[in-house]
C-alpha cells in the first residue's frame, strides 16, 4: 500500500522541479494511488502545506542544518520540509511521529546516509521550542512570515501599502472555502441541499454557496448538474456584466468555463453566448460542463483573443477575463506565488492587446467587463487607464455594490471577504 508522506515528498519533487499546477499534480498522484480517504487527506494536507510555507520552511532548516539549503539533495530537502511542517503546522501530528516517519522516508528513498542529518535537524528544531526567528529587515520578515518571495511582498507594498500588502499574504494562508453556484434552470434550493448528501453548504447571496469541507464533485448534485464550482469574486464578475435573454454575449478567454455557465443561467439558458479558448481541449470543456448543466445558449470554440475574426457578429455584452499572473489566487495554487515577477512583465500589452481586440465585437452602447484574477496595478488599473486614454469612444460605468461595498468604476477585490483577488471594471461604448 502506498504511504501518504512517501507520497507527498515524491509529489512535492515533481511540482518544484516542474512548476506544475499543484491541483494537477496531486489529482494526478492521488488518482494512481490506493490510499484510503484518511491517509489521502493526510497526503494532500502535508502537500499542500508545503508548497505554501516553502520560504518559512526553508528559513527554519537553513538555521539548522550545516549545510546550505542549496546543497541538500532535492528529496532529503522535501523530507525536512514535510518534517518540519507537521511539527510546526499539524497538531494532530505527534512530534516524535513527524521526526520517526521523516527518518524512515530517508530510508525508503534509499537516502540511509542522511537519515541521521534529518533525525538530528527535526529533533533540534524541537528543542528550540520550535522558534521561528524573523530577519531585522521587515520585507525580509514579511517573507518569512507569510513564504512570499521579497520582490512580491515589495511589488504589493508598493501598490497597496505595506500593511494591506501583508494582510493579503495573510489572508492568502488561511484554509480555502469552495464556492458554489447553484443551477436554477433546472433545480431548487431544496432539490440542490438535498443532493449534496450532508455536505453543508451556507447561502452567501441568490445562487452562491459556500462549502468548507467535503468532496462536491463526488455528489449527486454534480452528476445532475443543479451546480457548478465557481470562486465568488468570479461570479460577482458575471453579475456586473449582468446579461439577459436579450444579450448576445462574448466570453472572449473562456476556459474552463466557470463564468460562461453562471453567464449562461444569469440569462434563464435563453440569448446566445460566445465561449472561446486558444486550444480546442479547453473549448471541449466548455462543451461537456454546459451539457452537464444542460445549458444550450452556450456556443465554444476555439480562437485567439489577439485575433480579429470578421465572421463574428456583433455583441451587446463581453467578458474580457485576460490572462494574467494569478496572484489573487496563490490561497489555492500557492506555487504562483514563488514565479519571478518579471516573468509578469509583458501580460500588461498582451492584455491590452486582448481587450483591444474584444472592442473590435463590441456594439454601439454595449457594455465590456474587464477582469482578472490578479491584484497588480500593472495588469488591472493601468491597463485600463491606457484603454480609456487611446478609446475616447468608451466611457466607465459605475459597478453595482458587491456584496454591500462601492466601487466605482473598477474593483479591486481582496480576500478573505470574496474568497480570493480579484479586479473588475466595466465599460460601455457610447
Amino acid at each position: 500500500m502506498t504511504d501518504s508522506r512517501y507520497l507527498a515528498v515524491k509529489l512535492l519533487d515533481k511540482t518544484f522541479s516542474s512548476g506544475s499546477y499543484s491541483n494537477l499534480q496531486l489529482d494526478s498522484g492521488l488518482k494512481g494511488s490506493d490510499l484510503d480517504d484518511r491517509d489521502r487527506k493526510l497526503c494532500s494536507a502535508i502537500y499542500y502545506g508545503v508548497i505554501e510555507r516553502k520560504l518559512t520552511l526553508d528559513h527554519i532548516i537553513g538555521g539548522l542544518s550545516s549545510r546550505p539549503i542549496g546543497k541538500l539533495d532535492g528529496i532529503i530537502l522535501n523530507i525536512l520540509r514535510c518534517g518540519v511542517y507537521q511539527i510546526m503546522y499539524m497538531d494532530s501530528v505527534p512530534d516524535n511521529a513527524a521526526v520517526n516517519e521523516s527518518v524512515a522516508l530517508a530510508k525508503k528513498f534509499r537516502k540511509t546516509s542522511a537519515s541521521g542529518m534529518v533525525n538530528a535537524v527535526l529533533r533540534n528544531f524541537i528543542r528550540s521550542g520550535k522558534e521561528l526567528k524573523f530577519p531585522k529587515d521587515a520585507v525580509k520578515a514579511a517573507s518569512v512570515k507569510y513564504s512570499a518571495p521579497v520582490e512580491l511582498v515589495k511589488s504589493l507594498a508598493d501598490d497597496y501599502g505595506g500593511e494591506a500588502a501583508e494582510n493579503f499574504l495573510a489572508a492568502s494562508l488561511e484554509k480555502s472555502v469552495t464556492f458554489l453556484r447553484l443551477n436554477p434552470n433546472i433545480c431548487s434550493e431544496e432539490e440542490f441541499l438535498a443532493a449534496l448528501g450532508g455536505i453543508e453548504a451556507e447561502k452567501l447571496f441568490d445562487c452562491c454557496y459556500a462549502v468548507k469541507s467535503g468532496d462536491v464533485t463526488a455528489t449527486e448534485a454534480f452528476r445532475k448538474g443543479f451546480f457548478h464550482v465557481q470562486g465568488l469574486a468570479s461570479q460577482l464578475c458575471c453579475m456586473c456584466l449582468a446579461p439577459t435573454e436579450e444579450d448576445t454575449v462574448l466570453d472572449i478567454c473562456a476556459a474552463p468555463g466557470g463564468k460562461t455557465f453562471t453567464m449562461a443561467e444569469l440569462m434563464n439558458g435563453k440569448g446566445q453566448i460566445y465561449a472561446f479558448d486558444l486550444h480546442e481541449k479547453r473549448a471541449e470543456l466548455i462543451r461537456k460542463g454546459a451539457e452537464r448543466l444542460g445549458l444550450k445558449n452556450i456556443k465554444a470554440a476555439a480562437g485567439d483573443a489577439t485575433v480579429f475574426n470578421s465572421e463574428l457578429p456583433k455583441f451587446t455584452k463581453i467578458l474580457c477575463d485576460v490572462p494574467c499572473s494569478g496572484l489573487g489566487v496563490i490561497g489555492s495554487k500557492p506555487e504562483i506565488k514563488y514565479k519571478d515577477i518579471s516573468d509578469f512583465a509583458g501580460l500588461p500589452d498582451i492584455q491590452y492587446k486582448i481587450v483591444c481586440n474584444a472592442l473590435n465585437y463590441l456594439a454601439e452602447g454595449g457594455t465590456l467587463v474587464y477582469s482578472t484574477c490578479t491584484v497588480r496595478k500593472a495588469e488591472n488599473e493601468e491597463v485600463c487607464e491606457r484603454l480609456l486614454r487611446e478609446h475616447p469612444e468608451l466611457e466607465a460605468v459605475e459597478l453595482p455594490k458587491l456584496m454591500g461595498a462601492d466601487f466605482g468604476t473598477m474593483a479591486t477585490l481582496m480576500p478573505p471577504k470574496f474568497g480570493s483577488g480579484f479586479f473588475i471594471a466595466k465599460f460601455r461604448k457610447k
